[in-house]
């Protein structure tokens, strides 16, 4: 034979055996190739970021120390820190740390009906200050007058807007030139002990509320 009739029987002996092959190969033996995915699949979820709530629960309001009322107290209300130590000392004993403050301005009077209107502003960690005014009226064996300055430890309050509503109380005051008092005032879970500084005369108990709100009411009610 000739070079190329060899060559030819070559090819046709190679091609046999490639067809003889794929005729004796299992049915079964066929790649596997992946379905493409489903459009009801859900989407693969991303990893939370770190330090992100994932609990659902809402993060704990930041707090004020001890230390941090005192110096607030005796720098605003003019006392020495042992007086204001002696006031917060005794608040911090029944309540523990205050979520927030209130720093403001206060007068007062009575003749057994008496009333109280009075400004400042709401400090509470990692927010902007918020303006607020308050007002009520009090009946009770009162009487005299004062202007104080007032720094309100806030209890359990989470956020700012809670702060205006109207708050019951009672409290048994006796100023004199440079008096010192605290009472309590509690509403929807929140508790406010109000720390006073005042300037008057007064001497009597009373009952009554305060409400606190974002404008300046001239009626006490």
């Amino acid at each position: 034979m000739d070079r190329r009739t060899l060559i030819a029987a070559g090819i046709v002996t190679l091609g046999t055996a490639a067809v003889a092959r794929a005729q004796t190969r299992p049915a079964n033996d066929v790649a596997t190739v992946a379905p493409p995915p489903s459009a009801a699949d859900p989407a693969p979820r991303s990893a939370p970021a770190a330090g992100s709530n994932t609990t659902g629960v809402p993060p704990k309001t930041e707090t004020f120390s001890r230390d941090e009322i005192v110096d607030g107290v005796s720098d605003f209300l003019g006392v020495t820190a042992e007086a204001a130590g002696g006031a917060v000392e005794r608040i911090f004993a029944n309540n523990g740390r205050p979520t927030g403050y209130i720093a403001g301005e206060e007068g007062s009077g009575a003749i057994v009906l008496g009333g109280r209107y009075g400004r400042g502003l709401l400090y509470m960690k990692d927010r902007e200050p918020v303006e607020v005014f308050w007002q009520g009226p009090s009946v009770g064996w009162d009487f005299g007058g004062n202007a104080s300055r007032v720094f309100t430890l806030c209890y359990n309050l989470d956020d700012p807007e809670t702060i205006f509503q109207r708050f019951p109380g009672v409290e048994g005051v006796a100023y004199l030139i440079g008096g010192l008092g605290v009472n309590y005032q509690k509403a929807a879970g929140v508790t406010l002990a109000p720390i006073r500084a005042g300037v008057g005369l007064r001497l009597g108990a009373n009952v009554g509320y305060l409400s606190y709100t974002k404008k300046r009411n001239r009626l006490p009610f």
